[in-house]
């Protein structure tokens, strides 16, 4: 009689297989670092212009009520850094806002080279401990924005200042800097993009907020 012998067989492309698993993981765990190095590229770019707090974002539906029996004054600055070939400024000084109610400002900008230039607007508030009640809903700082060659733009921004901002506390500035977004194009115009300075030393700027 014939005894068969069972035998565990490996198939021929079993090493083959192993190699790309190894790949895909390494793949995966490149494109977790390389989101999660994004997170501080804000950050950098706030500590390195010395802006002050940082504001926050708030979802397009706002369901704070309205505090009508509190006035908040706002006031707008901006400014286009060097690099940046662009007249910006707040189309209003200032105004006079309720906590938890929608208000809308604006800035305008023009691009004052003879070509198209795409620029990224960094804001900030104060004082300091404001930025986290101070909620963007619209805001052009969402996204750059390029501008062609001698073109004017009126841009929005739609925010409300929370209810919770502390009693004492009766104007808040929100301020713009606006960067050239590309540095070679930066460099053209005397200055350089933020990013350059992306080994700056964060123990330096303990005093930001988040928001």
């Amino acid at each position: 009689m014939s005894h068969k012998t069972n035998r565990k067989r490996t198939p021929a492309h079993a090493p083959a297989v192993r190699r790309t698993g190894i790949k895909l993981t390494l793949v995966a765990l490149g494109m977790f670092a390389f989101g999660y190095a994004l997170v501080p590229l804000y950050d950098v770019i706030c500590e390195v212009t010395g802006l002050n707090g940082k504001t926050g974002r708030a979802e397009a539906t706002v369901a704070t009520v309205p505090d009508n029996e509190r006035w908040v004054t706002v006031e707008f600055t901006g400014s286009s850094q060097a690099g940046l070939p662009w007249e910006f400024r707040p189309q209003q000084k200032s105004m006079r806002v309720h906590p938890g109610a929608v208000s809308v400002a604006y800035y305008e900008v023009r691009n004052g080279a003879g070509e198209t230039i795409t620029g990224q607007a960094v804001p900030s508030v104060a004082p300091n401990r404001a930025a986290s009640h101070f909620k963007k809903i619209e805001c052009f700082c969402f996204t750059q924005q390029t501008l062609q060659a001698n073109e004017r733009r009126s841009m929005p921004v739609r925010f409300v200042v929370g209810t919770d901002l502390p009693k004492d506390v009766h104007t808040v500035t929100l301020s713009y800097a606006f960067f050239n977004s590309d540095k070679e194009s930066a460099a053209r115009y005397g200055g350089g993009a933020p990013m350059e300075a992306a080994g700056h030393d964060h123990s330096q700027h303990a005093g930001h907020s988040g928001g």
